[in-house]
């Protein structure tokens, strides 16, 4: 069954059986829910802030020939209709873990591996605290459980430099952009840093602004230990987001069994700068699941 085909039919399975509010069909439909891929093992990509699905293209072809990958936009995406993101139900990351979860029951997907970038890492560790038995690995790309310095914690930045960058956003969001994408790309690739201008540009400042203090206001570090579920860090060389102690920290305090794979490369986004060099790893930490 082709790809779009098996969405539909879960999703018309979903609305047929969903009564008020909103169904899992219609979800599926609002995130832009993608089954690819022919594999029997299946395998989630989920994005970060400011990018959509479409940051994963070129990691997609290594994995759809021997997996079944699902991908989706996460709701505050510029790619998903604005008018569907709910300020008031969005103020912490469980409905965005909500959704996640909403997802695979739709697709009847009971066992997964879970690609998580920047924020939808975070999103993955608090759903697999939820339901453990889904996640077969949480595979945690440029991950950070608060990105907020705090007595010994160094998570890379005081408050006080998130609010001149939250006050920046507000004042000229293009200007803020143009800034941004190149200090988060780190690497020196063009490409990489058109395409994730592309992306943030799509997101409504508004949205992007209010998804920005969320991420920032979250703290995971009281929950690492509930994770009983492998995990494997994947963290560049030099992440202006995210300092590689955070990544020792996270091996340090997840539960489950967790590994650290350094990449030799810069920037928050390897999956737009370096693919290659992120598939390897990705395709390692999958199969050497037992």
């Amino acid at each position: 069954m082709g790809g779009s085909s098996i969405v539909n039919a879960a999703a018309a399975a979903a609305a047929e059986a969903g009564g008020g509010g909103r169904s899992s069909g219609k979800l599926l439909e609002l995130l832009n829910v993608r089954v690819v891929g022919s594999g029997e093992r299946v395998v989630v990509l989920s994005h970060g802030f400011g990018t959509d699905q479409s940051a994963w293209n070129r990691v997609l072809p290594y994995f759809q020939r021997d997996y079944r990958v699902v991908l989706y936009d996460l709701v505050c995406a510029g790619s998903v209709n604005p008018d569907h993101f709910d300020f008031r139900r969005y103020t912490t990351l469980d409905a965005y873990v909500d959704d996640l979860l909403d997802i695979l029951d739709a697709l009847h997907i009971d066992r997964c591996f879970f690609v998580g970038h920047s924020v939808s890492a975070m999103i993955g560790i608090i759903a697999a605290i939820r339901r453990p038995e889904l996640f077969l690995k949480l595979i945690l790309v440029g991950a950070s459980p608060r990105f907020l310095n705090d007595g010994d914690y160094h998570g890379g930045f005081e408050r006080e430099e998130f609010e001149k960058v939250f006050a920046a956003m507000e004042a000229n969001y293009e200007a803020w952009v143009q800034g941004f994408a190149p200090l988060a790309v780190g690497a020196d690739v063009p490409a990489a840093v058109r395409e994730f201008s592309r992306t943030l540009f799509n997101m409504r400042p508004d949205i992007s602004l209010f998804v920005s203090r969320t991420v920032v206001n979250s703290d995971l570090r009281g929950v690492l230990g509930l994770v009983r579920t492998p995990c494997v860090v994947v963290q560049t060389a030099k992440d202006v987001s995210v300092p590689a102690s955070v990544a020792a920290y996270l091996k340090a305090h997840l539960g489950g069994r967790t590994t650290i794979e350094l990449l030799p490369i810069e920037g928050h986004l390897p999956h737009l700068s370096s693919p290659a060099v992120l598939v390897q790893v990705l395709r390692r930490a999958i199969a050497s699941h037992r």
